[in-house]
């Protein structure tokens, strides 16, 4: 098994790092550039025209590296987790197209891209249950307890996946943080599923033997691969396809595992830089006054003088610190 978790992490890496020399200048003919805020952070200024949609990089070499790594690459359970993170990465796909091709700086509307992640998530819960024999039972993180939700599951996972899925999307503003951060949780998801995670109310076990931990090694190749370009000062952007389809990976290895709840404990630097957004969005509402700088919270640490780099490395510290925290709030469901 370690040789296959190698393996798919490797191939992911070096696909990365092959496709970004060829793909970054084409990306940079076809005038694909980043358009950036004027009323985000001036330092991000110098940022603008960098080629973005970058995701492309990383997202080739990890569906080559789970299909060729996997033991069973065309079982239902890959295809989902694949599906999921394709399908996810596909709406972002749409969305820079329309911004960055088109010149529509509102890219996709935001009511179009809730109803496509809304349907995808429905989707990636049925298939779950109906097809995977997934169950509707929630793991409560710490604890061995399995809570029968019922049709409940399917709204309020489906609330959970367009969560993550979007916070992933918030994360990614500063180079480098969302794909350091992601290869943090999906190293943290290879060993939740090497430790075993279950499915089916606990029938099944996926031990050593599933091929979820050899996505999620690919998942981590992938990213770490494409911060070679994507580190200070970054040479591409992945865009929504990227970060996204990173979302969506994230959320089909949850689902798979059984652990949609310990997820927010994993992605704890998903749901702080979500929250803030929303915590800056009720006060200026409700009060006329901001909590934060700017949001979400990595620019307000960097209009509070920080360096780029220093949040970076802030916040994979916190990933790495919530990724422990998920894993040791799984354990207990191990039996």
């Amino acid at each position: 098994m370690s040789e296959r978790l190698l393996m798919a992490g490797g191939i992911a890496i070096i696909i990365s790092l092959i496709l970004g020399p060829f793909l970054i200048p084409l990306l940079h003919t076809l005038k694909f550039g980043q358009n950036i805020r004027e009323d985000g952070p001036r330092s991000h200024l110098k940022k603008a025209g960098t080629p973005t949609m970058g995701g492309i990089i990383f997202l080739v070499g990890i569906v080559a590296a789970a299909l060729l790594s996997a033991e069973q690459p065309t079982s239902l359970e890959m295809v989902t987790v694949v599906g999921a993170m394709l399908g996810f990465g596909l709406i972002g796909f749409i969305d820079d197209f329309i911004k960055v091709v088109m010149h529509r700086s509102l890219g996709l509307r935001a009511y179009q891209k809730l109803i496509g992640q809304l349907v995808l998530a429905l989707i990636l819960t049925w298939v779950a249950v109906r097809l995977l024999g997934r169950g509707t039972d929630l793991v409560i993180p710490f604890t061995s307890v399995h809570l029968e939700s019922g049709w409940f599951y399917y709204p309020f996972v489906a609330f959970i996946i367009v969560g993550i899925t979007n916070a992933v999307n918030l994360t990614d503003g500063l180079d480098g943080l969302a794909a350091g951060t992601t290869f943090i949780t999906s190293l943290s998801y290879m060993l939740i599923a090497l430790l075993g995670a279950t499915q089916g109310g606990g029938v099944a076990i996926l031990a050593y033997e599933s091929d979820l931990a050899v996505f999620a090694a690919s998942l981590a190749g992938g990213c770490l691969g494409f911060l070679r370009f994507n580190k200070y000062p970054a040479r591409v952007f992945m865009g929504d396809t990227g970060s996204l389809a990173l979302g969506g990976a994230l959320v089909g290895l949850a689902v798979l595992t059984k652990t949609e709840l310990v997820l927010l404990l994993l992605g704890g630097v998903y749901v702080i830089e979500a929250f803030s957004v929303i915590i800056q969005v009720i006060s200026f509402k409700t009060t006329g006054k901001r909590i934060f700088k700017m949001s979400p919270i990595h620019h307000h640490f960097e209009l509070s003088g920080w360096n780029e780099r220093k949040v970076v490395l802030t916040f994979w510290t916190a990933a790495l610190i919530f990724g422990l925290l998920g894993i040791i709030s799984f354990l207990p469901s191990l039996g």
